[in-house]
């Protein structure tokens, strides 16, 4: 009899479902925490997603913004939510890389949070006041030897992306040029034009107008080839100055334990969702790089942004004012 009922137990056992989680997600609406208010690439991408993996599945997928500190307020909601994967974040470079090292957060950055796909990266533009009398990096770094101190770069805050490359460029070549941060990127360029301010590091899209009309200068892009968007503006690397590449990324996470099965699911539908032509040929024309990658590509990309920014804030000294 106990031999009969091992059995039938162990009979049973092989029948009983995998963890909801993972067999029928989703089971509810997905929510795509975004840490930064509408009408910026964070929640463009996000949108983007939510609609695509609607459409294309016809699950539930929304965007909803949680915005504050830096975004360090959405990442911190999505990094104690339930690990079941309705709940995600559309993460990027402050709250992953950059502000650990600047600042004591309430999550950490690569224990809570489970990688999913690295979905966009803009990719940072060295730009000048044109009255400024130099045509590439390298004769901006010569006139800054020749003036130092008399140049100054602003950014859209302390610890953002344009700051971080400022930082780099200086470190990199041992010029003295002075930071100025602003209250987001629009100050910044509007100083630029006027002239209070001599550079700054910004994606294309958000000078692009003011290079068009000559009110700024574009001396090279932080990308490995030229954009579509400005083919004739040669990359950093291909002007003897690789280390500055890289600029403002934006990737999904997960609460750290959520099923594989899960984080797959979103990978997989987050790529279809974003290889609609039509999307991929808009985001693209907003300079707009789409790596969409495996979760471990992301993890990796994470990883390694963290060490490098860690050691510009290390030897520049920096600290949040």
């Amino acid at each position: 009899m106990p031999t009969r009922f091992a059995a039938a137990l162990i009979a049973g056992l092989l029948v009983i479902p995998a963890p909801a989680s993972a067999q029928s997600y989703p089971t509810q609406p997905i929510r795509i925490i975004v840490p930064t208010p509408p009408g910026g690439v964070a929640d463009l991408l996000a949108r983007a997603i939510a609609q695509g993996i609607s459409a294309n599945t016809g699950k539930t997928v929304i965007a909803e913004q949680r915005t504050g500190a830096g975004g360090v307020i959405a990442a911190d909601f999505v990094a104690k939510a339930p690990p079941d994967g309705h709940t995600i974040y559309m993460g990027f470079h402050p709250t992953q890389s950059i502000l650990v090292h600047l600042q004591k957060l309430p999550y950490d950055p690569a224990k809570d949070f489970a990688p999913i796909i690295l979905v966009g990266s803009s990719p940072n533009t060295l730009v000048i006041n044109p009255k400024l009398p130099v045509k590439t990096p390298k004769e901006l770094v010569e006139y800054a030897r020749k003036n130092p101190g008399k140049i100054s770069f602003g950014s859209p805050g302390n610890g953002s992306s344009g700051h971080m490359v400022g930082e780099q460029f200086k470190l990199l070549h041992k010029i003295d040029i002075v930071h100025v941060p602003y209250k987001g990127a629009g100050p910044a360029v509007q100083d630029l034009v006027a002239g209070h301010i001599q550079m700054m590091f910004d994606i294309l899209p958000l000078t692009r107008q003011q290079m068009e009309a000559g009110t700024v200068r574009a001396l090279g892009v932080m990308s490995p080839q030229r954009l579509a968007l400005a083919p004739d503006l040669p990359t950093m690397a291909e002007q003897g100055m690789p280390e500055l590449e890289g600029g403002p990324w934006f990737g999904l996470l997960a609460p750290a334990k959520t099923p594989r099965p899960v984080i797959d699911w979103l990978n997989a539908e987050t790529r279809k969702a974003m290889a609609e032509q039509g999307l991929r040929k808009k985001l693209e024309s907003l300079g707009l790089v789409l790596p969409l990658g495996s979760p471990e590509d992301f993890g990796k990309h994470i990883a390694s942004e963290t060490v490098r920014w860690g050691d510009v804030i290390k030897r520049a000294g920096i600290k949040l004012k």
